[in-house]
């Protein structure tokens, strides 16, 4: 009777943890799913959300900004012209104005921007922009709204204005001029991370840079301003690229604690990404 009184009490106890521990990660996992994924950016006490495919194609036309060795300006005019042109969607159709506009900057084929491969291929369609926007005399010190149509030519040329702000503040972050300024929250990463995909990703945009890839992380001796452009680029692109934690400067953004750029013991000297662990 004993034995079975003991039993009894060992399976209730089981049962009781099993219990306990389902209940932990059914609240988890519907946390997780409440979590509505975001990118901000930050100037002063001004803030502007894009969605994270957004934010990542922000982050490329900055870098290549940068790549190029163009002043912020630039990066600021192009952004906020693909902000107006395609909502920073790289889309493959246009509208009754250009019907056969495409991509990021609704560049047309018929136009002689490229052909439709080329011009829905965000890299190329970008370059194309500055490659155009860099022969605008005084583009630095125009109107962005000015600046912009001296490129695009569109039916609608005050449009631009209202997207300067957003744009001003994307590039600010993302040349690294503006520190701890750009912060993404997301959900925890579906998949592993694979540095040499980071590593990939981030010549595409920057260009060759000094990039040791090991374990699960990616780490860059560099400083300043192109630490903090390349950091605020990698959480930018962490849902795409499994990213779950960044280091630069005496700052850390963790993906899991959703509470931004934290202080931390991150060295002046180099910036380190780390991507998610596999499944196991």
């Amino acid at each position: 009777m004993r034995r079975l009184r003991r039993t009894i009490i060992l399976l209730l106890a089981l049962a009781l943890v099993a219990g306990a521990i389902y209940a932990v990660v059914t609240v988890l996992q519907r946390s997780e799913t409440l979590v509505t994924e975001r990118c901000v950016a930050v100037v002063g006490s001004d803030s502007y959300e894009l969605a994270t495919d957004q934010a990542a194609n922000a982050a490329l036309i900055t870098a290549i900004a940068v790549q190029r060795g163009l002043p912020p300006r630039a990066a600021t005019i192009a952004v906020a012209t693909a902000m107006q042109e395609s909502k920073l969607r790289n889309i493959g159709h246009g509208d009754e104005v250009g019907p056969d506009s495409r991509g990021l900057f609704q560049q047309r084929p018929s136009q002689g921007w490229g052909t439709e491969a080329e011009v829905t291929d965000p890299v190329y369609a970008t370059n194309a922009f500055y490659d155009h926007l860099v022969k605008v005399p005084g583009y630095e010190t125009m109107a962005i709204t000015d600046a912009a149509q001296a490129v695009q030519h569109s039916a609608y040329p005050q449009a631009y204005a209202q997207q300067e702000a957003m744009g001003r503040a994307y590039a600010s972050a993302l040349t690294g001029h503006s520190e701890r300024a750009l912060d993404c929250t997301l959900r925890a990463a579906d998949a592993a991370g694979d540095p040499n995909a980071v590593v990939a990703a981030m010549t595409t945009a920057f260009g060759s840079l000094p990039a040791v890839a090991q374990g699960r992380t990616v780490q860059l001796n560099i400083t300043g301003a192109q630490a903090w452009a390349l950091a605020q680029w990698a959480v930018a692109n962490a849902k795409d690229l499994s990213v779950t934690q960044v280091d630069v400067a005496g700052a850390s953004w963790n993906r899991q604690d959703h509470k931004g750029w934290q202080d931390s013991a991150a060295g002046s000297g180099s910036v380190t990404i780390t991507v998610s662990a596999p499944k196991t």
